[in-house]
């Protein structure tokens, strides 16, 4: 029977471990959104600063990206957790497995453009409304696919679902429209915190979305799909009903007709920016590469589907729930400084996981945490360093490709995983992957040495 069971059965009451630790987060969200904004100490996550260049309404911004970030980290952080076994499960193909990711990363890049000129003509609310709304649609798709068990049609509902993480990027750009340029990274890195509770949430409920699906009648799989598209879902009403004022209307950044070249003249005059997005496709490509084909080298030494959710769950906590440290390092002490601390764990962690077998649980869970903390250290401080490089008007065209470049290369990354583990080894993929940080790392260097404009 293909599902779940054809992974490994779950122990009795193995969900409720993972989930122990998701429970203190949702506690303190509300107080989160609720104190966002105010000033305190420099436990408080972004401060009313008197007499500097912070817009009143980025208070209301930030709670309502924050708020809509965490729907949106659940949608996300379920399809991440299942897609890749769901479509080796339905196609019997490991490589398949590795298309899945690779098509949602995929999608997410394509949606990019589109989002980039909603974004310059009609604000930020235009553009996530148009990725929640694909996301939405996608996991329907995906749902549908499961329970017609057709592989293509998952992986084409997989490409839309990408969707709800260009939303979730895009949010981090629309944190720095009314910000203080002196706080413009640590605003930026409190959106991408805001992930932590869904993602940490998302691959844990995964399988009790599975036994609620099969209870009503579906397919193994559609379950946590069908909660995906709810999450994606509520995250467009929130966009559409509370994002106002939309912020990049109140910072001048849209325009009526936007540039026919998108962002790439600016890109190509501004060295500075063309090092901030190399950086950003960098940590995502190798991050996407080898957290994609990690379930699937755990399966192989068949650790249980509990294992799996729980390495994946601390993986996305690495990447997410101490994104306020970079965004702090990156206002305090410049940003290449951030990006080339995230090149060296990248680096780290792409060893560490080249030289474990799929047995070696413990120590594949140490460097998938290092994997995703090197991942945002390299976007935090890049998206920081590109917003500052470029005119404000300027901004969501060059954002907008940024994202699609990352997301791009991401998914070619993705494609050629599931052909490395296939052919090769999953050591040989970690390997690989110390290989691309190295010259990015370079670069950094030499960069970190030239003489910079002053920041902000």
């Amino acid at each position: 029977m293909k599902g779940w069971a054809g992974v490994r059965a779950l122990p009795e009451g193995g969900w409720s471990r993972p989930l122990a630790g998701v429970i203190p987060l949702i506690r303190i969200l509300p107080w989160h959104i609720a104190y966002l904004g105010r000033s305190g100490s420099m436990m408080t996550l972004v401060e009313d600063v008197p007499g500097t260049g912070r817009h009143p309404a980025q208070r209301r911004v930030l709670a309502v990206l924050t708020a809509t970030q965490v729907l949106g980290g659940v949608g996300v952080a379920t399809g991440v957790a299942i897609s890749t076994l769901a479509a080796a499960t339905l196609s019997g193909s490991d490589a398949v497995g590795g298309l899945a990711q690779t098509s949602a990363v995929a999608g997410a890049g394509v949606l990019a453009v589109p989002m980039a000129r909603a974004a310059a003509r009609r604000g930020r609310r235009a553009a996530l409304a148009l990725a929640y709304g694909a996301g939405t649609l996608g996991a329907l798709v995906a749902a549908a696919a499961a329970v017609l068990d057709a592989w293509p049609l998952l992986l084409a509902g997989l490409f839309l679902f990408g969707g709800g993480a260009a939303g979730g990027l895009a949010a981090r750009y629309a944190a720095t429209d009314l910000s203080d340029p002196r706080h413009s990274a640590r605003d930026l890195s409190v959106v991408v915190w805001a992930t932590t509770v869904g993602s940490i949430a998302g691959p844990n409920l995964a399988h009790p979305a599975d036994e609620a699906g099969r209870a009503l009648g579906l397919a193994a799989w559609a379950g946590p799909y069908a909660l995906a598209a709810l999450a994606f879902g509520l995250a467009l009403l929130g966009v559409l009903a509370l994002l106002r004022p939309d912020p990049l209307h109140l910072s001048g950044g849209t325009v009526a007709r936007p540039s026919p070249g998108g962002g790439w003249p600016v890109l190509r005059a501004t060295p500075r920016a063309r090092l901030a997005v190399a950086s950003i496709v960098v940590s995502h490509v190798v991050m996407v590469s080898v957290m994609t084909m990690t379930p699937v080298h755990l399966n192989h030494g068949h650790a249980s589907l509990t294992i799996v959710g729980v390495v994946i769950s601390l993986h996305i906590t690495g990447m997410y729930a101490l994104s306020p440290l970079p965004g702090w390092l990156a206002d305090r002490f410049g940003r290449i400084p951030v990006v080339l601390a995230g090149m060296a764990l990248l680096a780290a962690a792409s060893g560490l996981a080249a030289l474990s077998s799929p047995h070696q649980v413990a120590r594949l869970t140490i460097a998938l945490v290092l994997l995703g903390l090197g991942w945002s250290f390299g976007l935090v401080g890049g998206s920081a360093l590109l917003t500052e490089s470029v005119p404000q008007h300027d901004r969501p065209a060059v954002q907008g490709l940024s994202d699609l470049m990352m997301n791009g290369a991401a998914a070619l990354g993705g494609l050629a995983a599931g052909a490395i583990v296939t052919a090769l080894s999953y050591a040989a993929l970690a390997t690989i992957a110390v290989g691309v940080v190295a010259p990015m790392a370079a670069a950094l260097l030499l960069s970190a040495r030239a003489p910079q404009p002053s920041e902000g």
